[in-house]
Order: structure tokens, then sequence, then C-alpha cells
């Protein structure tokens, strides 16, 4: 059996494993790895690790280091109380409030679950108090994640930009983020139409917006993230679990359940500066990412020590793994010719358009159970040799992966369709829920593909 071929076999195998059994894909990839080097190629270890990203891990390292202090320090839950009050009385823009703070949070950084998991439980609070379509309200906060999922900066973005880096492929970093952007924005406004959006245009409410992202508010991320709950939304809850303790979402971190204190402290406006400057740095001088977070993050440690208290193990180390052991996996995929065996394979078809769609399903078809950053460090280093030939635009094809890869995630079977599920309000039936979110995951995951290959694939202008 040819070195490829077994390859193939290696890397179906690792996927089928990391679906079925609770095995992390980049631990298993830095095996395969290790025995298609050495055991197969003869390679040697410092060869194997020659494709390890080191630059890729302390971008990660570094922005989820930053987020997990101006989490900690409620810089974030200032941020959802400022923008839930723009909302005023006007329930029709609280979905769009969720959309836009999860869209901002995982552009500057944080990663899609990680931004799902915290605006998840406010909004679909929301949703509940205002008779807002709970299932609108769930997709929204995921498309929101994934729209602002690729800016230069954040994960994915990060990423698909550092792959194609180390190609001769056109880079169009802005093209790739706009892209994922107006097409996860295009899905949020049908959703709005379909689910009943057009008829919360003439619903108003009073401070009661406001009053429930505060209570809300008033729980720390850690208090939530182990398993803190409301009672209710009223402006005078306390969290369950939380009486008589102080958290960093109550008025050390700006602010008391009532909103009386809800002025930024020192800690969270240097936090927004360097959330502002890591933007500006990064992008505009074109410094390293992963340098220019963990300076700034370093600096918010030295301001506030409290409040990167537990910041290193929030880090997504998991996330580190998988995404480190599946690039040094591809570098040794293309030591032994599987990449170019791959893409010989889709050239032969003839048919670079249909062969371009046909990487978008596998994409979309694969994410929509196991994890979008695995498939995009698998599948795009496997189309470059067929971009490269320049029959199809490199651009468009990358970016229609791109968002076939994530769009797929409102999943009941991945992490954001799962956190969206377990955060359903308890007047809602679960099984019913469940089904709703599965038939609509099934509508993106059958048309997400084609629509993108149609749009960014097909005119030729990427």
């Amino acid at each position: 059996m040819s070195a490829p071929v077994l390859s193939i076999i290696i890397l179906a195998v690792m996927f089928l494993l990391a679906t079925v059994l609770p095995l992390n894909m980049g631990a298993l990839a830095f095996v395969g790895a290790f025995l298609l080097g050495s055991v197969v190629l003869g390679m040697s270890t410092s060869d194997i690790l020659a494709s390890f990203p080191g630059g890729l891990f302390l971008t990660i390292v570094g922005v989820t280091y930053l987020f997990a202090i101006a989490q900690n320090n409620g810089t974030i839950d200032l941020l959802v109380r400022g923008a839930v009050r723009l909302v005023g009385s006007k329930v029709a823009l609280i979905p769009w409030v969720m959309f836009a703070i999860t869209a901002v949070i995982t552009a500057v950084g944080a990663l899609s679950p990680a931004a799902v998991a915290i605006i998840a439980p406010i909004a679909l609070s929301f949703a509940a108090k205002h008779k807002i379509n709970p299932l609108m309200m769930g997709m929204m906060v995921i498309h929101g994640a994934q729209a602002g999922g690729f800016s230069p900066i954040a994960v994915y973005g990060v990423t698909v930009n550092g792959i194609i880096a180390k190609t001769e492929l056109d880079a169009s970093p802005m093209a790739i983020f706009l892209a994922s952007f107006i097409f996860n924005l295009a899905i949020a406004v049908v959703l709005f139409i379909v689910l009943g959006g057009s008829k919360l245009l003439s619903t108003r409410t009073g401070r009661l917006v406001e009053q429930a992202a505060e209570s809300r508010m008033a729980v720390s991320v850690g208090a939530r993230a182990a398993g803190a709950t409301l009672r209710d939304c009223s402006p005078d809850s306390t969290p369950s679990g939380t009486a008589g303790k102080e958290t960093p979402g109550s008025s050390p971190a700006g602010g008391s359940s009532d909103g009386s204190r809800a002025r930024a402290n020192v800690a969270q406006l240097v936090t927004i500066a360097g959330l502002i400057a890591l933007a500006v740095i990064s992008l505009g001088f074109k410094v390293d990412v992963g340098f220019v977070s963990i300076t700034i993050a370093i600096v918010l440690a030295l301001v506030s020590p409290a409040a990167q208290k537990g910041a290193i193990n929030k880090i997504s180390w998991s996330t580190v793994l998988l995404i480190c052991g599946m690039l040094t996996f591809v570098g040794v995929l293309e030591e032994a010719g599987t990449i170019k065996f791959v893409s010989d394979g889709v050239a032969h078809l003839g048919m670079p358009l249909l062969a371009a769609l046909l990487i978008c399903y596998i994409g979309a078809v694969v994410s929509a159970f196991a994890s979008s950053t695995a498939i995009l460090a698998a599948l795009i280093p496997l189309a470059v040799p067929f971009l490269a030939s320049g029959e199809i635009g490199a651009v468009g094809v990358i970016a229609a992966l791109a968002v076939a890869s994530t769009i797929v995630d409102v999943s009941p079977f991945s992490t954001n369709g799962a956190l969206v599920l377990a955060n359903a309000p308890e007047d809602v039936d679960k099984d019913k829920f469940y089904k709703q979110i599965l038939a609509y995951s099934g509508i993106v995951v059958a048309a997400g593909p084609a629509i993108a290959w149609l749009v960014m694939v097909v005119p030729g202008w990427m």
C-alpha cells in the first residue's frame, strides 16, 4: 500500500475515533504524525516537529489568554450591558444586539464556543421573557459568533491565513472575513424574517431588558462556568450558589446588579484600550498578533493581578492541541506526497467548479459532527496544489470552504448547537427544540455549501 493511501486511511480513522470517542483530534494527529512519519516514512523526530506551528501556537495562546483576563475583570459583561442599553424599548433589536455582541467577541480573539457559552444563556433568557422565538435567538448567537470568526486576529482567521501564508496562493484575509460576515449576516436576516422577527417591530418594553441584562451580568463568568444560574431575571435576584459572595461581575467589576454602579473601573478601561490597541497594532502596523496579544495580556495582569487569576487555565488548551497536532500531521502528509496525490485526483476530474463544490460539501458534512478548526486545517492544505493551477479563484474557494465548514456549527452535535440546546428556556419543550435545531442544521448542511459556492466561486470575482 502506498504512503499516500495509507495516510488517508490514518486520517479517516482519526476523524472516526474523534467523532465516536471523547478523544482530542490533535492528540490523535500527533500520534498519526509519529507513526506515519517515523514508521512508514523513516522521518526523524526533528523532521516531524519541523511542521509544528510555533507562531500559531503563540497567537492562539496569546489571544485566548487576553480574552480570559477580559472575562475575569468584567469587561465583557460591561460591554454586554452597554450594548443592551442601546436597545431601549425596542424588543426587535434584542436579537441583533446578541448577534453583534457575539460577533465582536469572536472578532477580537475569543473562540466561537466560548462566545456562545457566554451570550447564549443571556439571549435565551431574553427570548423567554419577551416571547421571542428561541430558535431564532439561539441561531442568531451562533451565526454572530461565526460572522466575526474570520477576522485577521480571530482563531479561525489566524488559522486559515497562516496556512495560506505558507503557500504561493493569493491571500486576502479581509476578503475571507467579509465573506463570512456577510454570509452569516444574510442568514440572520432570513432567520429574523421567517421566525417572526417582523412581529417584534411593534413590541415595546420598558427597562426590563436592561434590568434583565444587568441581573444576568451579575453572575461572573467563572460562576457560570461552574454551573451557577439565576432563579429569575429580576433586578434583585441572587445568583444561585453565589449568595453572599463577591464576584467579578458584581460591584468590583463595574456595577451592582441593579445597575447603580455600572461605570467602568480602571482595569476595564485599560482592557478596552488594550483590545483596541491589539486591532490597531496587529492590523495597522502588521505586527505579529501573538506577541502583541500576550504583551497586552501581561500589561492587564500587572494592572489588575486579581483579574488574571485562573486566566491561564481558561486558555483553550484543547484547541491549541487540536490545531498544532493537525498542522503537524499535515506537514507529514505533505512529506508522504498525500497532498499532491489528492490534488492530482481532484484535478483529474476535469471540472474545477465541481471539485470546489465537492470540497465545500466534505467540509460541511464532516464539520457538522467534528471540529470546524480541524476540518479547515486538514482540507485547505489538501486543496492548495489544486488551487495553484490557477483554473479557479483561490480566495473564492477558500472563503466558500471557510463558510461551509463553520455555518454548520448550528448542528446539535457541535459544541455551539449543543450550548444553545442546553440553555433552552424552561417553558420550551426540549425535545421539540432539539428537533427544530436538527431540522434547521439539516437545511444549512444541505443548502449552505451550494449557496456559498454559487456566490463566492462560480462568479470568479474572488
